[in-house]
């Protein structure tokens, strides 16, 4: 079993490991269990009853959440011609096609969402080995294979807050929904938004219970079990 350092097993004692807490409940118990000296990173983990075998059960989509991550995007546009010129103006931090593509066959995966124009897909598919993996694969199922004039929105969202979940081969989600420092109120309101968009993309061959648990957790810090029905009832404004 891994040996789990004192301010791990600190934050541990001052919580009721078998309650399952409320959302509101959760984020206080997640800000005071939070001892480091960063800003830690809040990750919302669900098992859900779908299984990853069957293509029709396949969970995966984006939303934006209302107060983003808490950190720079990086957005990298696969593009060429107009299209770069658009996604320069827009705010892109790296765009190409044949140098990023070279770059990235090297081992570079330095940015956080991966954008392409339609012309450029083909160009990319060998990379999906090296990109798939980490979620940076642009895909036009997750709205990351863009038309060039729809560039500077996608962009802007990006920046924002726009975020991909997508279930693993295990049934399981986890996915990134603020910082430690957000208030009680914006990691709610963020969390609620993520669970609402997971809810309406419950595939139509998953029968009964959609999600079967559900924890917060901080970077550095134990998981905190939600009731799922108090989850599910939290309103999204």
């Amino acid at each position: 079993m891994k040996k789990r350092g004192k301010r791990f097993q600190d934050a541990v004692a001052v919580m009721d490991t078998d309650k399952a807490h409320s959302l509101e409940e959760a984020v206080d118990v997640l800000k005071e269990t939070s001892k480091v000296k960063f800003d830690e990173t809040v990750e919302l983990h669900l098992r859900t009853s779908a299984d990853p075998r069957h293509a029709d059960q396949l969970v995966r989509g984006v939303t934006m959440l209302p107060h983003g991550l808490g950190k720079t995007v990086r957005v990298l546009v696969f593009a060429n011609g107009e299209a770069a010129d658009i996604a320069k103006r827009a705010g892109a931090d790296f765009i190409g096609d044949d140098d990023l593509i070279r770059n990235i066959e090297g081992g570079w995966v330095d940015f956080d969402i991966g954008l392409a124009i339609p012309d450029m897909m083909s160009k990319i598919g060998k990379l999906g080995r090296v990109l798939g993996r980490r979620g940076l694969m642009p895909n036009p199922r997750t709205g990351t294979m863009v038309q060039p004039q729809d560039l500077p929105r996608t962009i802007e969202e990006a920046k924002k807050g726009r975020v991909e979940y997508r279930m693993d081969r295990t049934g399981l989600i986890h996915v990134s929904v603020g910082k430690v420092s957000f208030s009680q109120e914006q990691l709610v309101e963020n969390v609620a938004s993520i669970v609402d968009a997971i809810v309406k993309s419950k595939p139509s061959g998953v029968k009964g219970t959609f999600i079967r648990t559900a924890f917060l957790t901080s970077t550095m810090g134990p998981s905190i079990k939600l009731d799922v029905n108090a989850l599910l009832s939290v309103k999204v404004e």
